[in-house]
């Protein structure tokens, strides 16, 4: 690995150590119902996004839920703290496609229609609010 690389690796690692990621891969849900759900949680309280999931009546917002579970262990496993005791927010939520299984409908007359079972990836980004607050007297 060449100087210039390696020093941005280190530089993007140490970028993504406050930061505590959960994602979630080839989710048999389309990639337009699950940003619905994404866009109600985007920059919420963890208790707030939380109880707004849960009385979602969205089955991609049970997805969500247990993936925002996910990230809350996650912080827990890399800071040490209980996430109770912390300002979390979800900082960012993206959707991205993922696979397309393609299935064949039988049509009338012999033809046959396509049919695109879609899946999508979502990556949900914790962060303190201690830490935004703490960035933004810096600069």
């Amino acid at each position: 690995m060449g100087a210039r690389k390696r020093e941005r690796a280190e530089k993007t690692k140490e970028e993504r150590k406050d930061l505590y990621i959960a994602r979630l891969r080839n989710c048999p849900t389309s990639p337009r119902k699950m940003r619905l759900v994404a866009d109600l949680i985007r920059g919420k309280d963890v208790m707030k996004a939380s109880n707004i999931l849960q009385f979602t009546k969205k089955e991609a917002a049970l997805r969500m839920q247990k993936l925002l579970i996910s990230a809350l262990y996650n912080y827990q496993e890399k800071s040490g703290e209980k996430w109770e005791n912390s300002d979390l927010f979800v900082k960012e939520v993206y959707v991205d496609s993922g696979r397309m299984l393609k299935r064949i409908q039988p049509a009338p007359q012999g033809r046959a229609h396509r049919i695109r079972k879609r899946s999508n990836h979502v990556t949900l980004i914790l962060d303190s609010e201690n830490a935004a607050v703490k960035i933004e007297t810096e600069a």
